[in-house]
């Protein structure tokens, strides 16, 4: 099966240097190009497209108005090119916040070491968003789901898949009793969006500090940490090297760095490097790395929830935690934009339940008894 995409940028080039890009893949085919969003909807329409890659900045129709258009009639996954600047990463978030599942920079060297390595990225991203397409029909924004929209995840059947340990979704009827000192939370491909539907449900009084590892480029995550913080009850910010950790507020791991944690439980403080010394780390940041972390200072007593993402980042992690006896959940494939970091976590046997996103925040506030 070879899934269809079409290409929306105002610049021939691109349009043409993406299109190629795509095509060398026998699992995909480029069925159309447009140079704006009003042309995006139009073909959005006809040719049905299981993916659309989409430019911020166009003529006549920019690409985040054509987005919340294209999501409100003819839902289909979107991967949005951006500039990574503050102002890229701004319009990104609103993308995102209009319902496109991913972005890539516009710029491949941006994104990888070679020509070969980049495109092959943009392919498997392309690939993945294109298989949630079998799942589930997207949302316009999970953010703004409602108990009453939840169907709307469903409305497509499950393809048959092999049971794996973690069994069906839950929500959670009562708390295990255990005691927690943190949460952690880590995410790709997606989570943005996952991330604001659970921290903007949680109180302002929340007596744990909230840990979050999302793969996002170094400019993009301080504007997201701001607009979260602007979201939430809980205070949200960029975690910077050797401030003290406080309850009630959320950390999130600066993008292109590793965020771990240094100290005692008690009195813990942020600890921001490069890439440890002799590691090859693939992801800055890094779940595992700062999960690792996480489990020398906290031991046992943390909740560690995978969210959507591509890749196994955070199951080397979360199996850290889990030997110390900490409780680890994943978000279940329904929900997920991609279901491979909760996947990876679930198959190993590591996560104790898989959950609906919309029920996350709810199961987190009963289990850490808040």
């Amino acid at each position: 099966m070879r899934y269809k995409v079409l290409v929306v940028d105002d610049s021939t080039f691109f349009r043409k240097r993406v299109a190629g890009f795509l095509n060398q893949d026998p699992g995909l085919t480029v069925v159309g190009e447009a140079k704006n969003g009003k042309e995006a909807i139009a073909m959005a329409a006809e040719l049905k497209p299981d993916v659309i890659t989409m430019d911020i900045e166009m003529p006549v129709m920019d690409g985040i108005s054509a987005v919340r258009q294209i999501m409100a009639a003819n839902p289909t996954p979107i991967l949005m090119f951006s500039s990574l600047t503050h102002e890229g990463a701004q319009a990104t978030l609103d993308a995102l916040d209009a319902g496109a599942l991913d972005f890539l920079p516009k710029k491949f060297e941006d994104i990888a070491r070679e020509r070969a390595e980049a495109i092959s990225l943009l392919q498997q991203r392309v690939r993945a968003l294109a298989r949630r397409r079998l799942y589930s029909r997207p949302v316009s924004s999970l953010s703004r789901l409602r108990e009453a929209d939840r169907p709307a995840l469903r409305d497509k059947p499950i393809p048959p898949r092999a049971p794996v340990t973690g069994g069906e979704s839950v929500r959670l009827s009562r708390a295990s009793g255990k005691r927690y000192a943190a949460l952690a939370i880590g995410a790709s491909t997606g989570g943005p969006v996952a991330l604001q539907t659970i921290l903007t449900k949680l109180p302002a009084n929340f007596p744990y500090p909230i840990f979050l590892v999302q793969h996002m480029p170094g400019t993009f995550t301080s504007a997201f940490a701001a607009r979260m913080n602007n979201l939430c009850q809980i205070k949200v910010k960029e975690a910077e090297n050797g401030e003290p950790v406080q309850p009630g507020c959320a950390y999130l791991a600066p993008g292109g760095k590793q965020m771990l944690v240094e100290g005692t439980s008690r009195a813990c403080r942020i600890r921001i490097i490069e890439d440890p010394a002799h590691q090859a780390i693939t992801y800055k940041p890094s779940v595992d790395l700062s999960f690792a972390s996480l489990s020398r200072i906290y031991g046992g007593d943390v909740l560690g929830v995978i969210l959507t993402g591509m890749g196994a980042d955070g199951r080397d992690g979360c199996h850290s935690l889990k030997q110390r006896g900490a409780t680890i959940w994943a978000q279940d494939e329904k929900s997920c934009v991609v279901y491979g970091m909760p996947q990876a976590v679930t198959v190993a046997g590591l996560s104790s339940a898989s959950m609906d996103l919309v029920d996350m925040a709810a199961n987190i506030l009963l289990e850490m008894s808040v």
